[in-house]
């Protein structure tokens, strides 16, 4: 499989170890063709001429990106605010008077961010406020409006087929039916409930979880979309100490049924078999902040 890593030097190509793009650019988050580099600027790697989008001087640092269907992005900051990206960059001013704003918090006291987005294929936008939940725009970004309860303490955020969503939370993995209008709870099967990542691998949900959030313990599980089965952990050609926490970003999938991940020593594993065996693809792999299947 193809596969690509944002790195705090660039973009590199896993399988080679070789910077392909932005030699010695911090490539903060990624979403498809769009990255963010250096927390300041958002790229469309896509466009004809993918010249820079930045960030205004007295703005936040962007820590995700999520393209959107008419080709535009949303990009979420620290401080929770969210700017659209397309020609131009523009601060979503309808998101700083969301409903219970002012509830949003970190445990250790500083301002909230916005730590991951995701785009329905009919646009429904999804922003997981750390700390504060879920908020959700079916308007184009005019309105938003508050979802899950916010000490679910989420920690990534997805939109998959079907009108579903996924997201981590430090309360396990929490699954929507209605493009992120509502939400159920589920930790049936894992070892511990503090999930910090998540993906789609064909029909199989993938989830990253460990002891807390020191790390310790991760696990990654499987779990078939849309059935009510106990998770069961990935063993096949893992280690049985993964390490620390396996991140928002570090875990990917393809419809195909390919997957990938990234520990915090910078191993990287993937599958071709929605998770049930996984091979080492590199080992050591420096600085990655984000993982893309491609």
């Amino acid at each position: 499989m193809g596969m690509l890593a944002g790195t705090r030097t660039g973009l590199v190509d896993v399988a080679s170890g070789a910077v392909v793009a932005y030699a010695g650019r911090d490539v903060s988050a990624m979403d498809g063709d769009w990255v963010v580099l250096d927390g300041r600027e958002v790229h469309d790697r896509a466009g004809a001429a993918p010249a820079a989008l930045v960030m205004p001087p007295d703005g936040d640092r962007v820590l995700c990106v999520a393209g959107r269907p008419d080709g535009t992005a949303w990009a979420g900051t620290a401080g929770a605010h969210i700017f659209r990206a397309g020609r131009s960059v523009s601060r979503v001013e309808s998101f700083d008077s969301v409903d219970g704003r002012n509830d949003w918090y970190t445990p250790w006291g500083g301002p909230p961010d916005v730590r991951s987005m995701a785009v329905s294929s009919d646009g429904t936008a999804l922003a997981n406020v750390h700390v504060g939940g879920i908020v959700r725009s079916t308007d184009d970004g005019a309105s938003w409006h508050p979802t899950i309860d916010i000490h679910a303490d989420v920690h990534q955020v997805l939109a998959v087929p079907g009108g579903r969503a996924l997201a981590a939370c430090a309360v396990g993995l929490a699954t929507s039916d209605d493009d992120g209008a509502t939400w159920s709870l589920h930790d049936d099967g894992l070892h511990a409930t503090y999930a910090r990542s998540v993906a789609l691998a064909g029909d199989t949900v993938l989830l990253g979880v460990s002891a807390g959030p020191g790390g310790g313990g991760a696990v990654v599980y499987r779990r078939p979309l849309g059935e009510e089965v106990p998770f069961e952990r990935c063993r096949f050609g893992l280690p049985d100490d993964l390490g620390g926490n396996i991140d928002t970003a570090w875990l990917v999938g393809a419809p195909d049924g390919t997957a990938a991940f990234v520990t915090a020593a910078g191993d990287v594993f993937d599958s071709d078999d929605e998770g049930v065996t996984w091979e080492r693809a590199a080992a050591g792999l420096a600085g990655v902040r984000a993982l893309d299947l491609g």
